[in-house]
């Protein structure tokens, strides 16, 4: 049952399974279309729409989140019953499906993160489509890392759960253990864990008892290593995440303030182009107020002249 489970999901990751109905990012996308089409007037193809391919992956990513979430949940449901069941064929099909589940959702986080790199690396548009490409790739960015945390979590919570069970297991074996004693055997450094697990197992009255507890604690120990496995690659997805937010942040501020830079510019040179419209203007009108003044002495000098000539006759 588990694995067709799993199986139908790999069959939706890959576009054989249920499609997902349409999601607000979407039905965004098929406005922006009728938009362009409606301002056209010509009946634009969405294919024309430098955006279109832009939300399609955008949806496709958030697709992809919500079943690598499903995976991450389903991982903590076979953790646990891993945990309480007392079957050892039971058991070992657990641990088949969980190390197939883990395998999956590590293929699906790095995909993700592939898919927000290279979403991040795409040239942005000029205009307003710079600012919403860079609001929707924060968007699954972010997720993408709350869901990254959410396996953290579970993981974390897991391994000190067997932890603990290999504790009672160990005390079962040797009551009278002392926390030096335990810490070695859960931590199991440097094999000094299992000889103190096999030197109690000789020191012991209870045969099959003891023997069931060791072989549970080596399926912890094996349980846990995995975990701390998936911790470490969790966590240099985080470090590459993160890597590529300040990359990408200092490139975006950059932009902006040659974008700033520019728009300064620009208003600068406006405004000088008015003070030298302004300036030309007044130039004209003192030129044509001078022109006025120079004909009005000319007359002011031949009506003097005039009279004067009058006068003398």
């Amino acid at each position: 049952m588990a694995r067709d489970r799993l199986a139908a999901m790999r069959a939706q990751r890959q576009g054989t399974g249920p499609q997902s109905p349409t999601s607000p990012i979407e039905m965004a996308g098929l406005q922006s279309q009728d938009r362009i089409t409606n301002g056209n007037g010509a009946g634009s193809t969405p294919s024309s729409d430098p955006m279109a391919a832009f939300y399609t992956e955008i949806n496709g990513i958030l697709d992809t989140i919500r079943q690598f979430e499903d995976h991450v949940s389903r991982i903590s449901d076979l953790h646990s019953r891993t945990l309480n069941t007392m079957d050892d064929a039971l058991s070992q099909q657990n641990h088949a499906v969980l190390d197939e589940l883990v395998a999956d959702t590590r293929n699906i986080s790095n995909q993700l993160k592939t898919r927000i790199q290279d979403l991040e690396k795409q040239p942005a548009p000029p205009g307003q489509d710079a600012r919403i490409r860079k609001n929707q790739t924060s968007l699954v960015k972010t997720k993408f890392l709350e869901a990254l945390q959410s396996y953290q979590q579970v993981e974390q919570q897991y391994r000190a759960r067997y932890k603990q069970r290999v504790e009672r297991q160990f005390k079962i074996v040797k009551p009278d253990a002392t926390p030096d004693e335990v810490a070695a055997v859960v931590n199991d450094e440097s094999g000094s864990g299992s000889q103190l697990f096999s030197q109690a197992l000789m020191s012991s009255t209870r045969y099959g008892e003891t023997r069931a507890a060791y072989r549970e604690v080596q399926e912890r120990h094996e349980d846990i290593r995995k975990i701390e496995h998936t911790l470490a690659e969790l966590a240099q997805i985080f470090n590459d995440m993160n890597l590529l937010v300040v990359q990408q942040d200092d490139t975006i501020n950059a932009i902006e303030t040659s974008a700033a830079q520019v728009e300064g510019d620009t208003e600068a040179g406006l405004g000088h182009t008015e003070k030298a419209v302004k300036s030309a203007r007044a130039a004209r009108r003192k030129r044509w107020i001078c022109f006025f003044l120079f004909l009005t002495i000319l007359a002011i000098i031949g009506i003097i002249v005039g009279v004067t000539i009058g006068t003398r006759k």
